[in-house]
């Protein structure tokens, strides 16, 4: 059994490969070699790499692909996406090009409002707290004048600070709910920072007041953090169509592909089970967008989960319907995302995504990364409802079955001759690189 190790942050990276391969990889020089192998060849830029992380030991690569013709609002933008999941890129694709023929995406931001909290603790009276807060407000706003300065000057900062009361659910629970604008900086930095100053004040400010008592000034602050959830940083995007435009590329006819695909959203309206699968299906869009810009998916995976419960169960987050012969598809979600801070200017392959996108201000982005999820929802039920999911899916993980046989070049394109024709299933695709390799 291996011991605890002391100080392994303040090893060289090769000394924790050393470690790892002699405690857990039983010195296995392959596994050494691949770790080694991921490294970066400039140093400076393998360098910048470290540093995002701690005690990082090598790179983690995933497909950076692109997914072009996508018009939204009427301008055209190539979407970046880094995803390791076969289909997606060629889903999105698939889904740009149908509806660029009938119009395209239209995208538009609903509210950019995000939320932080500071958590207490207070016993006393609550209409002499809420006087409190209301009488200190001013000196909360000016105790955070260095911090929320420049995030002025380009039009953010601060909305508005509320009192909350949730001691119905929790005895003596309080919050300071705070709404920012952050502008083009998803903004977790800025806002923990104000937050935190808010609480030193508040407890300073309650135990310097005459009207408080001794029970009252004993305010404890829990804790001072934004929120992920943010159902006020909402964007919506939508398709629509006549429904007889619907039939292309489908054997059923317009009527009947909008009659399925309209019951297979309400399905996941209902139902939760189908509901967390149809959304993934969003999320495989918006994470591969988020993740090329360099924003934080998990934050968003987070945040559009919750939105999707928020009526006491969790739903679908797309929307379809069919009126007066018009086929609409659409989605409103929150996404907190920024383009400037954090990695979008250390990263050099986010700031060529965002390069790539025409350098978009954050509700941009918000438009773009939503259109994402939209596209690929689309493009999954689009292939539910007709050829089933498979097809298409299986077609575009051939080469992974392929890769994981090591097959050669050869192998590889008899196998993708032979499966134009037949169906692709691992099972299949074994047994005929069995009877090649025979």
């Amino acid at each position: 059994m291996t011991k605890p190790v002391n100080g392994f942050s303040k090893l060289s990276k090769n000394e924790k490969i050393k470690w790892l391969a002699a405690n857990y990889l039983h010195e296995d020089q392959k596994a050494i070699s691949v770790l080694k192998q991921y490294w970066n060849d400039d140093n400076e830029l393998q360098k910048l790499h470290d540093e995002f992380i701690e005690n990082t030991v090598s790179n983690f690569y995933l497909p950076l692909g692109l997914a072009p013709n996508f018009q939204i609002n009427g301008k055209y933008h190539v979407l970046p996406m880094a995803i390791e999941e076969s289909s997606v890129v060629a889903a999105a694709s698939k889904a740009a090009k149908f509806w660029n023929e009938r119009g395209g995406f239209k995208a538009r931001v609903i509210n950019n409002k995000k939320i932080g909290q500071v958590h207490f603790l207070f016993q006393g009276d609550f209409s002499k707290l809420d006087t409190l807060v209301t009488n200190i407000e001013p000196k909360l706003r000016e105790a955070v004048k260095p911090i929320t300065r420049n995030m002025e000057k380009r039009g953010g900062g601060i909305l508005d600070i509320n009192l909350i009361d949730k001691t119905d659910e929790l005895e003596n629970y309080y919050q300071l709910f705070v709404h920012f604008d952050t502008r083009d900086s998803m903004g977790a930095n800025f806002i923990n920072s104000c937050l935190e100053k808010f609480a030193e004040v508040l407890k300073d400010e309650t135990m310097k007041n005459p009207d408080f008592s001794d029970k009252e000034k004993e305010l404890e602050v829990i804790m001072s953090i934004l929120s992920n959830y943010v159902p006020e940083c909402t964007v919506r995007a939508e398709v629509s169509c006549p429904v007889e435009d619907l039939s292309e590329g489908s054997e059923l006819s317009g009527a009947e592909f909008a009659r399925k695909f309209v019951q297979a959203v309400k399905i996941a309206a209902v139902e939760p089970y189908r509901a967390v699968t149809h959304n993934k299906g969003v999320m495989n869009g918006i994470d591969a967008v988020v993740l090329a810009t360099g924003n934080d998916f998990r934050a968003v995976e987070a945040g559009v989960h919750a939105y999707a419960s928020r009526n006491g169960r969790y739903s679908s987050l797309t929307h379809a319907k069919v009126e007066n012969g018009i086929f609409t598809f659409w989605m409103e979600i929150p996404l907190a995302l920024g383009t400037v801070g954090g990695l979008t200017s250390l990263h050099p392959l986010v700031k060529l995504a965002l390069d790539i996108l025409q350098r978009p201000s954050a509700s941009e982005l918000m438009e773009i990364t939503a259109v994402a999820g939209l596209a690929q929802n689309f493009a999954a039920l689009r292939s539910l409802i007709t050829t089933g999911i498979q097809q298409g899916h299986m077609k575009m993980h051939l080469m992974n079955i392929l890769n994981q046989n090591q097959a050669t070049e050869k192998e590889k394109e008899e196998m993708v001759e032979f499966f134009t024709h037949h169906t692709i299933t691992h099972s299949s695709v074994i047994e005929q690189l069995e009877k090649i390799r025979s």
